[in-house]
């Protein structure tokens, strides 16, 4: 789903790793505060008055073409089905994964679409068995699911959920439908069980973590995929130990976040490896210890020694994987993927969340842009231009 690979070589000296995530809430700016403020109170206010379990309007952004500009739009928003929750957005922003599907001209690609799947949160009405949150609860909508009863979900050796299975799909929930339409009764689709570039959404309450309000709302967004990814890659696939050297390809905002989760595993040296010569100064900022550049060097393989290889991104669907069987079986490589950096969300986004109080994890860096919704289309151009690593989108009060 995101274009990068994290090859991990474990050479540790021996002790356990160590995860310590802090909180910054000394730095909540007065915009932040505004936004917070204003969108818990306008959230619970349709609700408590007279738009719980009924559909409401509001804007949202369209992409109905692949490749062509998002338009801003008026939409119909459903009200939630049972167990599910309707959501107020405070902010977004966008990911590759948003850009891969709206260049995609070909299925699981469908169209007219409503994508965005990081973001935070209100919330402003829930469906029928729905007791995991309130009317007014900060949430953090998440791709991943996290029922708390399947069998996956119970078992530590994943977190994939058997119940509600992470698909392409262009609903919302089971039923295969979906709670967005034009005014025209045009049914929109959904991306990734979130699409938050609507003021409105409704996801499953599967889907959905609640958090402290205190938070900074355009920091904490940013647990909902990328970030917590590449920290997870470190922290969780990879097991990163003190002492240990860690090779990132690829130092878009997910490879910086494995940087930054190995930095507070331990790793003794951490090399970025990209064909952006800007990276060498930003992944500084990350804990990069070393930089490579594949274009300023030669071709010889880097082949000695073991380790484990992280996989956190594909290409294209098609794309296929070569390598040679018997340098893995001679040199004792291993190769696993990694959705979501192997976290359980429900159990391990707010461990994240609370070690963030002792001020240790670096997220300030990662947002580089900040835009009104109505510049959705800049916050493309950025990424696409390779200009931003995440850039927030403020809804309106």
């Amino acid at each position: 789903m995101w274009r990068l690979v994290a090859m991990i070589c474990l050479k540790a000296l021996g002790e356990k790793s160590h995860l310590g995530i802090k909180y910054w809430a000394n730095h909540i700016s007065s915009r932040d505060r505004a936004h917070f403020k204003s969108s818990r109170s306008n959230a619970a206010g349709k609700s408590s008055s007279n738009t719980a379990g009924k559909p409401i309007r509001c804007r949202a952004a369209i992409a109905r073409k692949p490749r062509e500009p998002l338009v801003i739009e008026e939409v119909i928003v459903a009200a939630p089905k049972s167990r599910e929750v309707r959501i107020k957005i405070i902010c977004t922003s966008l990911c590759h994964s948003d850009i891969n599907y709206w260049k995609l001209e070909r299925p699981p690609a469908i169209f007219p679409r409503i994508l965005g799947h990081e973001a935070i949160g209100v919330v402003g009405s829930i469906g029928e068995g729905v007791h995991e949150v309130v009317e007014g609860d900060t949430v953090i909508p998440m791709f991943l699911p996290d029922c708390g009863e399947c069998a996956d979900c119970l078992s530590k050796k994943s977190n994939l959920c058997s119940k509600y299975p992470v698909h392409c799909t262009p609903w919302v929930g089971r039923d295969e439908s979906s709670r967005f339409t034009d005014m025209n009764g045009e049914t929109l689709y959904h991306f990734l069980h979130v699409s938050s570039f609507t003021e409105y959404t409704v996801v499953e309450v599967a889907r959905v973590i609640k958090v402290d309000p205190a938070i900074p709302a355009n920091r904490a967004y940013l647990l909902s995929c990328g970030v917590s990814t590449g920290l997870g890659a470190a922290w969780k696939a990879a097991n990163v130990e003190i002492g240990t050297t860690v090779a990132i390809f690829g130092l878009g905002a997910i490879g910086l976040a494995v940087a930054e989760g190995a930095r507070l595993c331990g790793a003794k040296r951490i090399i970025g490896v990209d064909v952006n010569q800007d990276k060498l100064e930003i992944g500084k900022k990350f804990g990069v210890t070393d930089f490579v550049n594949p274009r300023n060097i030669g071709d010889k393989t880097v082949s000695q020694g073991w380790g484990k290889t992280v996989m956190l991104g594909v290409d294209q669907p098609e794309a296929m994987l070569t390598l040679s069987s018997f340098e893995v079986l001679h040199s004792g490589k291993s190769i696993m993927g990694s959705l979501f950096g192997g976290l359980k969300p429900k159990s391990d986004i707010p461990v994240l969340i609370k070690r963030c109080m002792d001020k240790e994890l670096q997220l300030d860096a990662f947002v580089t842009h900040e835009v009104e919704f109505e510049d959705i289309n800049k916050a493309f151009d950025l990424l696409l231009q390779g200009k931003s690593l995440r850039c927030v989108m403020w809804m309106k009060k």
